[in-house]
């Protein structure tokens, strides 16, 4: 899933360890658009992000997971962000992706082209 949204709180960084070794969780809230914001806390896992882009007030995009789990017959809800983009680059790659797109040619406009491939359909 992915959500585009303004950075308004950065909270205190956690490391700990566990079984699988040393770990560190960021949490951020985000607050969306529209005529009834919500804000969002996420939690982003060790350094598979850009730290330099977490400043309040930036408008990011964010690719999450969410996941609940089960624990002393309590449910917990985690959103847990993978990839974290400064909206503004994220737009420009959309855009560049979009320029570099070039649509295929069937020889002549408005018509499709005969291949002789030897494909039955």
């Amino acid at each position: 899933m992915q959500l585009t949204a303004k950075l308004s709180a950065i909270l205190p960084e956690q490391t700990g360890a566990g079984k699988n070794g040393q770990w560190k969780k960021q949490d951020i809230i985000v607050e969306t658009d529209g005529q009834y914001p919500k804000k969002v806390c996420i939690s982003l896992w060790g350094d598979k992000f850009d730290r330099n882009i977490l400043r309040v007030g930036n408008r990011l995009t964010i690719s999450f997971d969410i996941e609940s789990r089960e624990f002393n017959g309590k449910w917990y809800t985690d959103v847990k962000g993978w990839k974290v983009e400064s909206a503004n680059q994220s737009a420009s790659l959309q855009a560049q992706q979009a320029e570099s797109y070039t649509p295929p040619s069937y020889g002549h406009e408005g018509g499709s082209a005969i291949v002789d491939d030897d494909c039955p359909f």
